[in-house]
């Protein structure tokens, strides 16, 4: 039979390394967090290599003894939990196993300085192998380095991404951790250049906003509930300030940053009637309950919880946030910009008696700085370039005049428009009904494919004003990578600084439209898609973002030649049946149909 031994204490650290330290972002956050339990009023962080080769963390809190450094190496060690309630426990850290774990598998220095002491000590520690000790001169706090992360462990190390992809790992931790703590400094510097800095003191609206999007300040609203013992705040963007991937929603319970699957489907629920299925909810959202409530001790690296009950705080979180929305007013919803569509400004009942969202609301992908703009969108859109829905003949048809149904015409001959949104046409054996803006987001798509399975360059527009994006740096990174493949459709990018894109031409199928939206929707794609495929499958995915911007948009009142020249292109365009997201874009109702509906048959 097979021997139980103990394991020697450097191979238990190896095992816990293996559980709480995946890679630099979560060794930058263990390490973060004993700052913020430390007391500290202003934290510095420097990274060199993304994080790969070092990790500099140095904050101003209570500091630490030689003793007390030398029992923080130890596993299991911790000042946070005074007793043994660990219901209850409020600190960020308290398992006792970061700073030993990531001594394990690095070269570790610690170096720290009480208020009361008059000199500051310093502990080092080499992939689990005591390095030396000393006195050290440093004002009161700590200052932690973690330097050949994996060195001795090749293994592991292999498996670690590129240095801009863990760089925008250990970005995206210390903007959550920032956030969730206003009342603290935080200043970030990757190789020697700083690139993010916030001051002690904001008010938590100004500080989510300079760290998830400055745009929020004016299209988002904030939130302020409670309800008992539980409390709901923060910021949340309008449903017209969207993404195109659901990186931008920051939760937070207790002040801990969590990713927690309830939380996420109850944003997704307040949220469900006002956005397209592919577009995501930009927030940050801070859940105070008691701590007897909720259960922080579920995950090693504490980014999981559980609820004592759940059902309360989903419809805590999706009551809270409907309620804000609705107190914006008209600015939580796109309003349809057609002269004709005023009669269609009231809401529809369903059959179960509930209000249906506007048609318009559906599809509102327009995006601005303020909420001016997105009147100035909808007129943009209007103004759409004749040139893209030109009638197949020279001459103008209409109703009067157009031709028969015949059996040429699949699709038939429109006979008029619902809604702004919805072409009607009578084809010879029935009814079909066309999705304006489904539709010609297919036909626009096909048409950037088709240029590049040529290997051609698509035609492209030139900007009288090249403009300029503003974006995070690793977006701009990815962008900047696959910019010579966004050229051969039409699309030409430069980088401009490190947090910016210069757009100086976009494809001429795409017409006028917001550059701003599209360029940060190609970036969203890159985020989501572009580690795990190939550069063909990536600019596919890219491809029906341009093409989704390029469209007809509903709401759009189109003349009866608009509306035949779209048919008459979707009949001889491949998979027109179905728009970019999966959505048919045109049903039939054939005649035997009509007939049972008016109980002809």
């Amino acid at each position: 039979m097979p021997i139980i031994r103990r394991l020697p204490e450097n191979l238990v650290n190896r095992i816990a390394a293996g559980e709480v330290v995946e890679r630099p972002a979560s060794a930058l956050k263990e390490l973060v967090e004993n700052s913020i339990d430390a007391g500290a009023r202003q934290i510095s962080i420097k990274l060199t290599g993304g994080g790969l080769d070092g990790i500099e963390v140095t904050d101003d809190g209570c500091g630490m003894s030689g003793a007390d450094m030398a029992l923080a190496l130890e596993r299991h060690a911790t000042s946070k939990l005074p007793d043994e309630h660990i219901e209850l426990v409020a600190s960020l850290g308290f398992r006792g196993e970061a700073l030993p774990s990531i001594a394990s598998v690095a070269r570790l220095t610690i170096e720290s300085r009480p208020r009361s002491s008059a000199e500051g000590w310093r502990r080092m520690v080499d992939h689990g192998a005591f390095g030396g000790e000393g006195p050290a001169a440093l004002p009161p706090g700590t200052r932690i380095r973690v330097e050949d992360l994996f060195g001795k462990v090749p293994a592991r190390r292999k498996f670690l991404r590129s240095a801009r992809s863990e760089y925008a790992a250990c970005l995206d931790v210390v903007r959550r951790l920032a956030m969730a703590r206003p009342e603290i400094g935080f200043v970030l510097e990757h190789d020697g250049r700083r690139v993010l800095a916030v001051q002690p003191g904001d008010a938590l609206a100004s500080r989510v906003a300079q760290l998830v999007a400055r745009e929020l300040a004016a299209d988002g609203v904030i939130i302020d509930l409670e309800r008992g013992p539980a409390r709901l705040t923060g910021v949340a963007g309008l449903p017209t300030f969207n993404r195109g991937v659901a990186d931008h929603q920051y939760l937070f319970v207790n002040g801990r940053p969590v990713k927690d699957r309830l939380l996420v489907g109850a944003v997704r629920g307040a949220y469900a009637d006002m956005l397209a299925r592919d577009r995501h909810a930009v927030l940050a959202l801070f859940l105070d309950i008691p701590p007897e409530e909720v259960d922080v001790n579920v995950h090693p690296a504490k980014t999981e919880v559980r609820f004592r009950d759940p059902a309360f705080v989903r419809g805590f979180i999706v009551s809270g946030l409907r309620h804000a929305l609705e107190g914006a007013g008209q600015r939580s919803a796109q309003a349809p910009a057609a002269p004709a569509m005023a009669n269609w400004q009231a809401e529809p009942i369903t059959r179960s008696g509930e209000v249906a969202p506007a048609l318009s609301s559906l599809f509102a992908r327009e995006y601005g700085r303020d909420t001016n703009s997105l009147r100035d969108a909808g007129q943009v859109w209007r103004g759409h370039e004749q040139a893209l829905m030109a009638p197949p003949s020279g001459r103008a048809e209409t109703v009067e005049d157009a031709p028969a149904p015949a059996a040429q015409h699949p699709l038939g001959v429109a006979r008029g428009q619902v809604a702004g949104t919805y072409i009607v046409a009578e084809a010879e054996d029935g009814l079909v009904l066309v999705d304006q803006h489904a539709a010609h987001e297919r036909l626009v798509l096909e048409r950037l494919k088709a240029a590049g399975a040529q290997g051609k360059m698509a035609a492209s527009q030139a900007l009288l004003l090249p403009e300029v994006v503003e974006l995070d740096e690793p977006d701009c990174d990815r962008l900047e990578s696959a910019a010579a493949g966004f050229a051969e459709f039409g699309l030409v990018l430069e980088r401009f600084g490190p947090t910016a894109m210069l757009v100086r031409a976009v494809p001429s199928v795409l017409g006028k439209g917001d550059v701003q939206a599209l360029v940060r929707d190609v970036a969203d794609d890159l985020a989501q898609n572009g580690a795990a495929l190939l550069l063909g499958e990536r600019l596919d995915l890219v491809l029906a973002t341009m093409a989704c911007h390029g469209s007809v948009r509903a709401g759009r009142v189109l003349s009866v030649a608009e509306m035949n020249a779209l048919l008459r292109e979707m009949e001889v365009t491949p998979r027109s049946g179905q728009c970019n997201h999966g959505r048919p874009t045109w049903v039939k109702l054939a005649h035997g149909d009509i007939e049972k509906l008016f109980g002809r048959k």
